[in-house]
């Protein structure tokens, strides 16, 4: 399959497409556009950005076309051997997963975009960008020759995101036989001598831990954008980065931005790109992908992606406490971890995506995913005496069956985990992986013996801690966000996305637990505006702790055991 791609009017944002198919041998011809991209499990309905198509013959003369259902043509090709398909796509999607054209930068996602015919997925592909001379291109593909790419089969086109542009800014480096390389498509100054030190320390980490690399060549392709923002998209030898704004890319908190999802999505290159539940081998672009193990190819990466940081010397202790920290308080300010489990919510992102959904519903295969995680590696580390690790599980799947060709099952993972601590993992996989129980004591107790602890302190807004609600301040409107269950707020009436106007008669604004403690913080009457109607809510206090902050802590007085282990996990010192 042959693709020629150009965008002769980039203001319109549309990209003109042509796909050549020769040795076209039967009457009827099937066409598809996947439904859903890798690295997003959930789907994604791309048919949608299509304006128009069109079928011809290598003359020009149309071929009968039509559409069988949401991304399924039809083309009647009679007695023609070499069919043209003719079609745009709306390319107005600036993040890390999807297309985007302007006057300086052509930026497509080939899964989103490329139509195939049936029988050609393993066929190999070939893509010309009609782009001017001077343009750079940066991508994961082999450049054959100027403006043209080419692919293995089709699975590899769809994986290989292409940036062309007039002002791409360009780096590599090399860590042992692969190289790497840094593009940055976008207004920014790269710092190079900052910015390549700590990209080769955590390649050099992660590469050491996996005994190798999958690829001889890998892309961070960044695109930076003009307001606040953070992605990241996994590829199997490039990752397409979304970051801004560009004028602050190199300041601490969007620096620290930056290397957290890179090292993040350098080690999908392993786990999911590689190392892939057998649920997804092969992809099967036309329907869901179902997988209940999400919290491995999400939830392993996160927690792996902050620890080698730590690892490799760009995080210090405090700096990896705070991530590990975010993980930790949004597992506890969702409520959903007593409804459904981290492999239910799995296997849910194909119903309800990457969004909260309806409230307390699920988790997040991120947050509870690096958490488990933790405790698998802590686990592993205590029970086989700091032999073993959730290391050796990571190079395990990885040598046994990623190349081998073969998917994992959760079975695989449990069977690895109780092989190397040489104990008993039933109670996380059924209780905390498959069920809802609750993390605390198995983290308390594992991480002692780490020199950690977990703290938890009630919430400094009493409107959290007392009454069960969070709000949010937008433009001087504060509209309720979370309602805890079996708190006064939900008892009493109080719905999410009620705006506040009003507390005890006074205006709500500035600080609201200020607000509330004026009237001694016991009972406080709520008048709020649900669906633009205004409505009274008479709240008391409750007793119990809602939305209380949890926080992972050296302890003070540390044994040299604690000291040693904490070092083996994390390759930080402690006084």
């Amino acid at each position: 399959m042959e693709y020629r791609i150009s965008a002769p009017k980039p203001n319109t944002r549309m990209v003109e497409i042509e796909l050549h198919l020769e040795n076209v041998n039967d009457d009827t011809l099937n066409l598809h556009q996947p439904a859903w991209r890798p690295g997003r499990y959930e789907m994604g309905n791309f048919a949608r950005n299509i304006q128009k198509m069109g079928a011809f013959t290598e003359s020009g003369h149309p071929l009968p076309i039509q559409k069988i259902s949401r991304d399924h043509w039809k083309v009647e090709c009679g007695d023609t051997t070499r069919v043209i398909i003719r079609y745009n796509y709306y390319a107005a999607q600036p993040d890390a997963g999807a297309c985007w054209v302007d006057s300086s930068l052509l930026y497509i996602n080939p899964v989103h975009c490329c139509i195939y015919a049936d029988d050609r997925l393993h066929l190999p592909c070939k893509l010309i960008l009609d782009i001017p001379d001077s343009w750079e291109i940066a991508t994961g593909l082999l450049r054959k020759s100027g403006k043209t790419l080419q692919a293995s089969d089709f699975h590899q086109l769809v994986d290989s995101p292409v940036f062309a542009g007039a002002d791409l800014k360009h780096q590599k480096y090399s860590v042992g036989d692969a190289d790497f390389h840094i593009w940055f498509a976008g207004d920014c100054l790269p710092d190079w001598d900052k910015i390549i030190p700590p990209f080769k320390a955590f390649t050099e980490v992660q590469m050491k831990m996996m005994n190798g690399f999958p690829v001889r060549d890998y892309h961070f392709m960044i695109l930076v954008l003009p307001f606040r923002f953070y992605h990241g998209v996994e590829h199997s030898n490039s990752t397409v980065l979304a970051l801004g704004p560009g004028s602050g890319i190199m300041n601490d908190d969007l620096f620290n931005d930056l290397m957290g999802v890179a090292s993040h999505e350098l080690f999908h290159t392993w786990n999911v790109k590689a190392i892939r539940p057998a649920d997804m081998l092969p992809y099967r672009y036309q329907e869901e992908n179902y997988s209940r193990l999400g919290w491995v190819y999400e939830g392993f990466t996160t927690y792996y992606g902050d620890l080698i940081l730590a690892r490799s010397g760009f995080f210090s202790s405090k700096t990896y406490f705070e991530e590990l920290n975010q993980r930790l308080q949004k597992h506890y300010d969702n409520y959903g971890r007593l409804n459904l489990s981290v492999a239910d919510s799995s296997f849910d992102t194909w119903i309800d995506g990457y969004v909260p959904g309806i409230p307390n519903r699920k988790t997040s295969i991120y947050d509870e995913g690096s958490l488990i995680a933790c405790i698998l590696d802590l686990f592993i580390r205590k029970n086989s005496s700091g032999k073993n690790s959730l290391d050796d599980v990571m190079r395990s799947l990885y040598t046994d069956f990623a190349l081998q060709n073969r998917g994992y099952r959760e079975s695989d993972v449990r069977v690895l985990t109780e092989q190397l601590s040489g104990a008993d993992a039933s109670f996380i996989f059924e209780d905390l992986i498959n069920g809802t129980k609750e993390y605390l004591p198995v983290l308390q107790e594992l991480l002692h013996e780490f020199g950690c602890y977990i703290s938890k302190t009630p919430s400094k807004n009493i409107y959290e801690r007392n009454f069960g609600f969070k709000i949010v301040n937008t433009g001087n409107i504060y509209s309720v966000t979370h309602i805890a269950p079996d708190s006064p707020a939900e008892k009493t009436g109080l719905s999410k996305d009620d705006e506040l106007i009003c507390i005890n008669n006074y205006k709500a604004e500035g600080n609201i637990s200020d607000l509330i403690q004026m009237f001694g913080g016991d009972e406080i009457t709520l008048e709020v505006f649900e669906m633009k109607r205004k409505k009274q809510v008479h709240l008391k206090k409750s007793e119990l702790d809602f939305y209380a902050i949890y926080k992972v802590k050296l302890i003070d007085d540390l044994t040299e055991k604690q000291k040693q282990n904490f070092q083996s996990w994390t390759n930080l010192s402690v006084k």
